[in-house]
Protein backbone atom coordinates (compact mmCIF):
# COMPACT_ATOMS: atom_id res chain seq x y z
CA UNK A 1 0.00 0.00 0.00
CA UNK A 2 1.34 3.46 -0.89
CA UNK A 3 1.53 5.54 2.29
CA UNK A 4 1.81 9.25 2.87
CA UNK A 5 5.03 9.29 4.88
CA UNK A 6 7.23 11.75 6.77
CA UNK A 7 8.33 14.75 4.74
CA UNK A 8 5.03 15.44 3.00
CA UNK A 9 2.25 16.23 5.54
CA UNK A 10 1.05 16.81 9.19
CA UNK A 11 -1.97 16.29 11.47
CA UNK A 12 -5.42 17.89 11.88
CA UNK A 13 -8.38 16.82 13.95
CA UNK A 14 -10.91 14.31 12.67
CA UNK A 15 -13.88 16.60 13.24
CA UNK A 16 -12.30 19.39 11.25
CA UNK A 17 -11.33 16.93 8.53
CA UNK A 18 -14.88 15.69 8.04
CA UNK A 19 -16.22 19.26 7.82
CA UNK A 20 -13.47 20.15 5.39
CA UNK A 21 -14.23 17.15 3.19
CA UNK A 22 -17.94 17.93 2.89
CA UNK A 23 -17.33 21.63 2.23
CA UNK A 24 -15.07 20.72 -0.70
CA UNK A 25 -17.14 17.82 -2.01
CA UNK A 26 -18.83 19.67 -4.86
CA UNK A 27 -16.48 22.26 -6.36
CA UNK A 28 -18.16 22.31 -9.80
CA UNK A 29 -21.05 19.86 -9.71
CA UNK A 30 -24.09 20.69 -11.79
CA UNK A 31 -25.65 17.64 -13.42
CA UNK A 32 -27.24 16.04 -10.35
CA UNK A 33 -29.27 19.24 -9.82
CA UNK A 34 -31.27 18.45 -12.94
CA UNK A 35 -31.82 14.70 -12.65
CA UNK A 36 -34.90 13.10 -11.15
CA UNK A 37 -33.74 12.12 -7.67
CA UNK A 38 -35.00 8.87 -6.20
CA UNK A 39 -33.08 8.03 -3.02
CA UNK A 40 -33.03 4.40 -1.93
CA UNK A 41 -33.78 3.92 1.78
CA UNK A 42 -30.87 2.42 3.70
CA UNK A 43 -31.10 -1.32 4.46
CA UNK A 44 -33.90 -1.82 1.93
CA UNK A 45 -32.55 -2.67 -1.52
CA UNK A 46 -29.65 -2.38 -3.91
CA UNK A 47 -31.89 -1.78 -6.94
CA UNK A 48 -34.53 0.89 -7.48
CA UNK A 49 -37.11 1.18 -10.27
CA UNK A 50 -38.01 4.49 -11.83
CA UNK A 51 -41.68 4.03 -12.73
CA UNK A 52 -43.72 6.10 -15.16
CA UNK A 53 -47.20 5.88 -16.61
CA UNK A 54 -47.50 5.07 -20.31
CA UNK A 55 -49.42 7.96 -21.93
CA UNK A 56 -52.90 7.34 -23.37
CA UNK A 57 -53.48 7.71 -27.07
CA UNK A 58 -56.01 10.40 -28.11
CA UNK A 59 -59.65 9.25 -27.86
CA UNK A 60 -60.81 10.27 -31.35
CA UNK A 61 -63.74 7.82 -31.72
CA UNK A 62 -67.11 9.48 -30.94
CA UNK A 63 -69.10 8.05 -28.03
CA UNK A 64 -72.30 6.14 -28.82
CA UNK A 65 -75.39 7.45 -27.08
CA UNK A 66 -76.14 5.41 -23.96
CA UNK A 67 -73.11 3.13 -24.42
CA UNK A 68 -70.31 3.24 -21.87
CA UNK A 69 -66.93 3.13 -23.61
CA UNK A 70 -64.62 0.21 -22.90
CA UNK A 71 -62.63 0.97 -19.79
CA UNK A 72 -58.88 0.99 -20.08
CA UNK A 73 -56.33 0.07 -17.45
CA UNK A 74 -53.34 2.11 -16.37
CA UNK A 75 -50.06 0.82 -17.76
CA UNK A 76 -46.61 1.54 -16.37
CA UNK A 77 -43.04 1.19 -17.53
CA UNK A 78 -40.24 0.31 -15.11
CA UNK A 79 -36.62 1.35 -15.55
CA UNK A 80 -34.42 -0.48 -13.00
CA UNK A 81 -31.03 0.77 -11.85
CA UNK A 82 -28.65 -0.75 -9.32
CA UNK A 83 -26.49 1.18 -6.89
CA UNK A 84 -22.72 0.81 -6.92
CA UNK A 85 -20.30 1.91 -4.23
CA UNK A 86 -17.41 4.27 -4.87
CA UNK A 87 -14.69 5.66 -2.64
CA UNK A 88 -11.03 6.18 -1.88
CA UNK A 89 -8.71 6.35 1.13
CA UNK A 90 -5.42 8.02 2.10
CA UNK A 91 -3.11 6.51 4.72
CA UNK A 92 -1.04 8.70 7.07
CA UNK A 93 1.73 7.41 9.35
CA UNK A 94 2.19 8.38 13.00
CA UNK A 95 5.61 9.82 12.18
CA UNK A 96 4.02 12.27 9.80
CA UNK A 97 1.34 13.18 12.34
CA UNK A 98 3.92 13.73 15.07
CA UNK A 99 6.75 15.44 13.19
CA UNK A 100 5.74 16.92 9.83
CA UNK A 101 4.94 20.61 9.41
CA UNK A 102 2.47 20.50 6.52
CA UNK A 103 -1.28 20.18 7.32
CA UNK A 104 -1.57 16.79 5.67
CA UNK A 105 -4.87 15.66 7.18
CA UNK A 106 -6.52 18.93 6.17
CA UNK A 107 -5.00 18.71 2.69
CA UNK A 108 -5.95 15.05 2.32
CA UNK A 109 -9.58 15.58 3.33
CA UNK A 110 -9.89 18.63 1.11
CA UNK A 111 -8.58 16.71 -1.89
CA UNK A 112 -10.72 13.68 -1.05
CA UNK A 113 -13.76 15.93 -0.95
CA UNK A 114 -12.97 17.33 -4.38
CA UNK A 115 -12.35 13.80 -5.66
CA UNK A 116 -15.67 12.58 -4.31
CA UNK A 117 -17.59 15.37 -5.99
CA UNK A 118 -15.73 14.93 -9.26
CA UNK A 119 -16.34 11.18 -9.19
CA UNK A 120 -20.10 11.47 -8.84
CA UNK A 121 -20.25 14.24 -11.44
CA UNK A 122 -18.38 12.10 -13.96
CA UNK A 123 -20.69 9.16 -13.30
CA UNK A 124 -23.71 11.28 -14.18
CA UNK A 125 -21.92 12.87 -17.14
CA UNK A 126 -20.97 9.52 -18.60
CA UNK A 127 -24.58 8.35 -18.49
CA UNK A 128 -26.19 11.52 -19.86
CA UNK A 129 -23.73 12.12 -22.71
CA UNK A 130 -24.29 8.52 -23.81
CA UNK A 131 -27.82 9.38 -24.98
CA UNK A 132 -28.88 8.14 -28.39
CA UNK A 133 -30.32 11.39 -29.78
CA UNK A 134 -27.46 13.27 -31.43
CA UNK A 135 -27.18 16.44 -33.53
CA UNK A 136 -24.05 17.89 -35.13
CA UNK A 137 -23.06 21.52 -35.69
CA UNK A 138 -22.25 20.48 -39.25
CA UNK A 139 -22.03 17.24 -41.18
CA UNK A 140 -23.50 13.90 -40.22
CA UNK A 141 -20.89 12.56 -37.81
CA UNK A 142 -18.45 13.64 -35.10
CA UNK A 143 -15.58 13.26 -37.55
CA UNK A 144 -16.96 16.13 -39.65
CA UNK A 145 -17.62 18.66 -36.87
CA UNK A 146 -15.61 21.87 -37.23
CA UNK A 147 -18.33 24.49 -36.70
CA UNK A 148 -19.33 26.33 -33.54
CA UNK A 149 -22.78 26.49 -31.97
CA UNK A 150 -25.41 28.49 -33.85
CA UNK A 151 -28.86 29.69 -32.90
CA UNK A 152 -30.31 27.65 -35.73
CA UNK A 153 -28.81 24.43 -34.29
CA UNK A 154 -30.15 25.25 -30.84
CA UNK A 155 -33.57 25.75 -32.37
CA UNK A 156 -33.29 22.43 -34.19
CA UNK A 157 -32.63 20.69 -30.87
CA UNK A 158 -35.46 22.44 -29.03
CA UNK A 159 -37.85 21.77 -31.93
CA UNK A 160 -37.05 18.09 -31.53
CA UNK A 161 -37.58 18.22 -27.76
CA UNK A 162 -40.87 20.02 -28.27
CA UNK A 163 -41.99 17.42 -30.82
CA UNK A 164 -41.14 14.65 -28.35
CA UNK A 165 -43.23 16.45 -25.71
CA UNK A 166 -40.27 16.85 -23.38
CA UNK A 167 -41.31 18.71 -20.26
CA UNK A 168 -39.51 21.96 -19.60
CA UNK A 169 -38.07 22.43 -16.13
CA UNK A 170 -40.31 24.33 -13.75
CA UNK A 171 -38.34 23.39 -10.61
CA UNK A 172 -34.91 22.08 -9.67
CA UNK A 173 -33.29 20.66 -6.55
CA UNK A 174 -32.90 23.37 -3.94
CA UNK A 175 -29.36 24.00 -2.64
CA UNK A 176 -30.01 22.75 0.89
CA UNK A 177 -29.10 19.79 3.05
CA UNK A 178 -32.59 18.40 2.58
CA UNK A 179 -33.82 17.07 -0.74
CA UNK A 180 -36.33 19.67 -1.90
CA UNK A 181 -37.08 21.83 -4.91
CA UNK A 182 -37.31 25.48 -5.85
CA UNK A 183 -39.51 26.85 -8.68
CA UNK A 184 -38.01 28.29 -11.87
CA UNK A 185 -39.38 29.70 -15.11
CA UNK A 186 -40.16 26.98 -17.66
CA UNK A 187 -37.07 26.20 -19.73
CA UNK A 188 -34.88 23.46 -21.11
CA UNK A 189 -31.46 23.08 -19.50
CA UNK A 190 -28.20 22.82 -21.43
CA UNK A 191 -24.89 21.89 -19.82
CA UNK A 192 -21.51 22.11 -21.52
CA UNK A 193 -17.80 22.75 -21.06
CA UNK A 194 -16.60 26.24 -20.15
CA UNK A 195 -14.65 26.44 -23.44
CA UNK A 196 -18.00 27.00 -25.18
CA UNK A 197 -18.82 30.07 -23.10
CA UNK A 198 -17.74 32.60 -25.75
CA UNK A 199 -19.77 30.93 -28.50
CA UNK A 200 -22.89 30.76 -26.32
CA UNK A 201 -22.53 34.43 -25.40
CA UNK A 202 -22.25 35.29 -29.10
CA UNK A 203 -25.66 33.78 -29.91
CA UNK A 204 -28.29 36.32 -30.90
CA UNK A 205 -30.63 36.99 -28.01
CA UNK A 206 -28.24 35.81 -25.30
CA UNK A 207 -29.26 37.17 -21.87
CA UNK A 208 -26.53 36.99 -19.21
CA UNK A 209 -27.37 36.09 -15.65
CA UNK A 210 -26.51 39.63 -14.58
CA UNK A 211 -29.52 40.88 -16.57
CA UNK A 212 -32.02 38.35 -15.23
CA UNK A 213 -33.75 40.85 -12.96
CA UNK A 214 -36.24 38.94 -10.81
CA UNK A 215 -35.27 35.56 -12.27
CA UNK A 216 -32.96 33.54 -10.02
CA UNK A 217 -29.96 31.65 -11.47
CA UNK A 218 -30.22 27.86 -11.45
CA UNK A 219 -26.82 27.65 -9.76
CA UNK A 220 -23.58 29.63 -9.63
CA UNK A 221 -22.40 28.10 -12.90
CA UNK A 222 -25.29 29.31 -15.07
CA UNK A 223 -24.03 31.95 -17.51
CA UNK A 224 -27.31 32.98 -19.15
CA UNK A 225 -30.15 31.98 -21.45
CA UNK A 226 -31.06 32.01 -25.13
CA UNK A 227 -34.77 31.83 -25.90
CA UNK A 228 -36.11 28.86 -23.91
CA UNK A 229 -32.72 27.34 -23.02
CA UNK A 230 -30.65 28.11 -19.92
CA UNK A 231 -26.93 27.35 -20.14
CA UNK A 232 -24.83 25.94 -17.29
CA UNK A 233 -21.09 25.48 -17.84
CA UNK A 234 -18.47 23.39 -16.03
CA UNK A 235 -14.75 22.82 -16.66
CA UNK A 236 -15.26 19.15 -15.77
CA UNK A 237 -17.52 18.33 -18.74
CA UNK A 238 -14.72 17.55 -21.15
CA UNK A 239 -15.07 16.95 -24.87
CA UNK A 240 -12.99 14.90 -27.32
CA UNK A 241 -9.66 16.17 -28.57
CA UNK A 242 -8.73 15.99 -32.27
CA UNK A 243 -11.74 13.97 -33.44
CA UNK A 244 -13.55 16.48 -35.67
CA UNK A 245 -13.07 17.97 -39.11
CA UNK A 246 -10.28 20.21 -40.36
CA UNK A 247 -10.00 23.12 -37.91
CA UNK A 248 -8.93 25.70 -40.48
CA UNK A 249 -7.46 27.92 -37.78
CA UNK A 250 -10.89 29.11 -36.61
CA UNK A 251 -11.75 26.47 -34.00
CA UNK A 252 -9.84 24.81 -31.19
CA UNK A 253 -7.61 21.86 -32.02
CA UNK A 254 -5.35 20.18 -29.49
CA UNK A 255 -3.07 18.62 -32.07
CA UNK A 256 -3.67 21.05 -34.92
CA UNK A 257 -4.93 18.59 -37.53
CA UNK A 258 -8.54 18.01 -36.39
CA UNK A 259 -11.06 20.04 -34.44
CA UNK A 260 -11.77 19.34 -30.78
CA UNK A 261 -15.43 18.41 -30.36
CA UNK A 262 -17.57 19.27 -27.33
CA UNK A 263 -21.00 17.90 -26.40
CA UNK A 264 -23.77 20.24 -25.31
CA UNK A 265 -26.38 18.26 -23.38
CA UNK A 266 -29.95 19.57 -23.68
CA UNK A 267 -32.71 18.00 -21.63
CA UNK A 268 -36.10 18.43 -20.06
CA UNK A 269 -37.45 17.24 -16.74
CA UNK A 270 -37.17 13.54 -15.91
CA UNK A 271 -34.83 12.88 -18.83
CA UNK A 272 -32.41 11.13 -16.47
CA UNK A 273 -32.36 10.07 -12.84
CA UNK A 274 -29.94 9.80 -9.95
CA UNK A 275 -30.19 7.40 -7.02
CA UNK A 276 -28.35 8.33 -3.85
CA UNK A 277 -28.60 6.16 -0.75
CA UNK A 278 -30.88 7.93 1.70
CA UNK A 279 -29.86 8.71 5.30
CA UNK A 280 -26.22 9.31 4.39
CA UNK A 281 -24.38 12.60 4.78
CA UNK A 282 -25.09 14.86 1.83
CA UNK A 283 -23.37 17.86 0.31
CA UNK A 284 -25.25 21.11 0.90
CA UNK A 285 -25.05 22.22 -2.74
CA UNK A 286 -26.23 19.20 -4.69
CA UNK A 287 -27.71 16.67 -2.24
CA UNK A 288 -25.24 14.01 -3.35
CA UNK A 289 -24.51 11.44 -0.62
CA UNK A 290 -20.98 11.24 0.71
CA UNK A 291 -19.88 9.42 3.85
CA UNK A 292 -16.48 10.70 5.02
CA UNK A 293 -14.32 8.86 7.54
CA UNK A 294 -11.18 9.73 9.49
CA UNK A 295 -9.03 7.49 11.71
CA UNK A 296 -6.23 9.45 13.34
CA UNK A 297 -2.76 7.91 13.74
CA UNK A 298 -2.47 6.50 17.23
CA UNK A 299 -5.69 4.49 17.04
CA UNK A 300 -4.78 1.01 18.29
CA UNK A 301 -6.47 -2.18 17.15
CA UNK A 302 -5.43 -5.72 16.22
CA UNK A 303 -4.59 -4.72 12.64
CA UNK A 304 -2.36 -1.86 13.86
CA UNK A 305 -1.28 -2.70 17.43
CA UNK A 306 1.13 0.25 17.67
CA UNK A 307 -1.22 2.82 16.15
CA UNK A 308 1.27 3.65 13.40
CA UNK A 309 -1.26 4.46 10.69
CA UNK A 310 -4.19 6.77 10.26
CA UNK A 311 -6.65 7.09 7.40
CA UNK A 312 -8.92 9.61 5.72
CA UNK A 313 -11.43 8.49 3.14
CA UNK A 314 -14.90 8.69 1.67
CA UNK A 315 -17.48 6.36 0.19
CA UNK A 316 -20.80 6.77 -1.58
CA UNK A 317 -23.56 4.54 -2.95
CA UNK A 318 -24.74 6.05 -6.20
CA UNK A 319 -26.09 5.41 -9.70
CA UNK A 320 -27.40 7.42 -12.64
CA UNK A 321 -29.70 6.30 -15.46
CA UNK A 322 -31.25 7.73 -18.62
CA UNK A 323 -35.03 7.63 -18.25
CA UNK A 324 -36.26 8.98 -21.56
CA UNK A 325 -33.94 9.13 -24.57
CA UNK A 326 -36.31 11.42 -26.48
CA UNK A 327 -36.35 14.05 -23.73
CA UNK A 328 -32.62 14.70 -24.05
CA UNK A 329 -30.32 15.47 -26.95
CA UNK A 330 -26.58 15.87 -27.48
CA UNK A 331 -25.38 18.58 -29.85
CA UNK A 332 -21.72 18.14 -30.82
CA UNK A 333 -19.91 21.38 -31.71
CA UNK A 334 -16.46 22.90 -32.07
CA UNK A 335 -15.21 25.80 -29.96
CA UNK A 336 -13.96 29.08 -31.42
CA UNK A 337 -10.20 29.54 -31.35
CA UNK A 338 -9.54 32.61 -29.23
Amino acid sequence: MTQTTYGSISQRTAAYAIKEMLSNAMPVNVLALFGQSKPIPANKAETVKFRRAIPFTPATTPLVEGVTPTARAMQYEDIPVSLAQYGDVVVITDKVADLAEDPVLADATRELGKQAGATLEQLVYGVVKGGTTVFYANGASRAAVNTVLSLNKQRKVTRYLNAMKAKKFTSILAPSVNIGTKPIEAAYIAVAHTNLGADIRNLAGFVPVAQYGQRSPLCEYEIGSVEDVRYVLSPDLAGWADVGGTPGGTVESTGGSAADVYPILYFGEEAFGVTPLRNKMVDAKSNMPITPSVINPGTIDKSDPLGQRGYAGWKAWFAAVRLNETWMARLEVAASAL
